[in-house]
């Protein structure tokens, strides 16, 4: 079954020097833009991170320090990245907890807020694990009866990951309408505020820290009782959306004290 889009739609992946949101770097980046009349365009492009790529992530997606050392920089693409991407709506397979923080990372760094919260999001994965419990080797064969040729590089399981939600759609008309806003809303799993799910919205929509020594305590509440935890944590190791998100919230209470809770 086709997708019915309203907007453009980028099903993307990344591969880089390591699974460490705040420290590690994109090293290659896939991305294939449908448009709502059906017609594609892929680019897939490699970065120098700037960084060494891990031992362990080369092992994974056979890009070594040498295949990026002569490639732009994440920065020197980001703003015609971005141009790029402005309008669309994005989909991958465990994007919403890697590959968009990633990326949402990467343009923070270069100093261009893309905000991929104004965008609908369709996570590929959390579609089929909610149901099939499978991997992405695994789900291209049980949806597409085909195997995964060249896994772990970026435009291969790019591909796979449309190709898997199509026939998602096909497979379960039941459940599933082909529509980008119900399979935004259907494949997030939470109500986290910022990418790395530090920060996550209550039963009664009031944002409350998910780790550490404050878990379940509201955010407002922890500031108004140790103020020092903001700065604590904006100097910590932390990724800066999830600063930027605290900020924003840091603000909000010092502006309107009143919302404090």
């Amino acid at each position: 079954m086709k997708l019915n889009l309203k907007n453009p739609i980028i099903f993307f992946d990344i591969e880089s020097t390591g699974l460490n949101v705040s420290s590690d770097r994109i090293v290659e980046l896939s991305a294939l833009k449908i448009l709502p009349n059906g017609d594609q365009e892929i680019k897939t492009r490699r970065l120098n991170p700037t960084i060494p790529i891990s031992p362990e992530a080369q092992a994974v997606h056979g890009i070594s320090n040498e295949d990026v050392k002569d490639c732009p920089t994440f920065k020197e693409v980001a703003r015609s990245l971005a141009n790029w991407m402005t309008g669309c709506d994005f989909a991958g397979y465990n994007s919403i907890k890697f590959d968009v923080p990633m990326l949402a990372e990467e343009f923070l760094r270069a100093g261009i807020d893309f905000d991929f919260r104004k965008r609908k999001l369709v996570d590929v994965q959390n579609i089929f694990h909610k149901m099939e419990q499978r991997t992405l080797s695994a789900a291209y064969k049980f949806y597409c009866s085909k195997s995964l040729e060249n896994a772990h590089s970026a435009e291969a399981d790019t591909v796979a990951t449309y190709e898997i939600l199509e026939s998602q759609l096909d497979m379960y008309k039941e459940t599933l309408e082909n529509d980008v806003e119900f399979l935004s809303k259907f494949s997030i799993r939470n109500n986290t505020l910022d990418y790395a799910g530090r920060i996550v919205l209550n039963d009664k929509d009031i944002p409350v820290f998910n780790f550490g020594k404050h878990k379940g305590k509201s955010v407002s509440a922890v500031f108004r009782a140790e103020p020092s935890y903001y700065s604590w944590m904006m100097n910590g190791d932390f990724t800066l959306d999830t600063k930027q998100v605290l900020t924003k919230l840091y603000k909000e209470y010092s502006i309107n004290p009143g919302t404090l809770l």
